[in-house]
């Protein structure tokens, strides 16, 4: 019972990131379909990434010396960047969340996981059933995350975007350096 209440734990603190990160993408009125969606796949790599942490181990380490803040916070300015596009055109009232910047941004916030993965082993036996915790934590908290962006979008309207935009930015510049 203890390992399941530190896998729950593991499972929130990976989607901390996700949740805060899904703030400043809710400021741009993502749609409901976009945010179940982008949900989703940000689940489905909180499950994926663990499970290759797992498999590949120390082995993938040691081949590559993997930067993983450093890509998350490229991720980040770009999204934020194509954010500000949108913002500056003021053509779309939505920010048009692409399904590649789904799958990116989903990537990004999962890389934590996959480290997770690398000692998944040393945390519990029932690997599957700590990536599950892991995907629907990670889902819930970012359907979350878009759903407060949204609410803060309708009472800040065009500052919450910017609030938005500078929030990824500045994460993206804190993971890089």
């Amino acid at each position: 019972m203890n390992h399941i209440i530190s896998i729950i734990l593991i499972g929130i603190a990976l989607s901390m990131d996700t949740f805060s990160l899904s703030l400043g993408i809710g400021t741009f009125n993502v749609s409901n379909k976009k945010a179940l969606t982008l949900s989703l796949i940000v689940g489905m790599m909180h499950f994926i990434m663990p499970f290759i942490g797992t498999i590949l181990g120390d082995k993938l380490i040691q081949i590559f010396e993997l930067k993983t803040d450093i890509l998350l916070g490229i991720i980040l300015i770009f999204i934020a960047i194509n954010m500000f596009i949108d913002l500056i055109k003021h053509q779309e009232e939505t920010f048009n969340l692409s399904l590649l910047g789904m799958i990116l941004f989903a990537f990004g916030v999962s890389l934590d996981s996959f480290s997770v993965g690398l000692g998944m082993k040393a945390i519990t036996s029932n690997i599957y059933l700590a990536m599950s915790i892991f995907a629907i934590c990670s889902s819930l908290f970012t359907y979350i995350g878009v759903f407060v962006g949204r609410c803060a979008n309708k009472l800040l309207g065009t500052y919450a975007n910017i609030i938005g935009v500078i929030i990824l930015f500045i994460l993206g510049l804190f993971h890089l350096i």
